[in-house]
């Protein structure tokens, strides 16, 4: 294992040392690293959008959205070489919350959640990629 020294203004670290309370991390090494992996990961999904990489959709839609439904069922099974699972949840009368577990190339997999997003109905979502190099 290697160790770095960084300099960062007082301020900065002072803030940096709240997440690491707020996260649980035991020391400022351990947030580090979680830090620098998020990035590198980063920069892998950006420098091979080839990469294989797995990846969380989460979305919140409006149930009644006439057809929302079936237009996404629709398009999980057009994907089903990216699509591993769902779950379905009922927030409300009008609201559901779905996770789609996706596999595939990062930029195919990138391209399907956006195309998920842009449904209309859809309130809002995010999707999280982590590449598997």
């Amino acid at each position: 294992m290697q160790r770095l020294t960084i300099s960062i203004d007082d301020d900065l670290a002072a803030e940096f040392d709240a997440l690491v309370a707020a996260r649980g991390y035991e020391n400022r090494s351990e947030a580090f690293r979680d830090l620098v992996r998020g990035e590198l990961a980063l920069a892998v999904v950006e420098a091979r959008p080839d990469a294989p990489c797995v990846a969380t959709l989460t979305f919140l839609f409006d149930h009644h959205e006439r057809t929302l439904s079936a237009r996404l069922l629709d398009a999980q099974h057009e994907h089903h070489d990216l699509t591993v699972s769902s779950t379905h949840a009922h927030l409300s009368h009008d609201l559901c919350l779905e996770t789609t577990i996706l596999r595939g190339p990062a930029d195919q997999v990138q391209a399907f959640a956006k195309s998920v997003l842009a449904q209309r109905g859809v309130r809002q979502g995010h999707v999280h990629v982590m590449p598997l190099l």
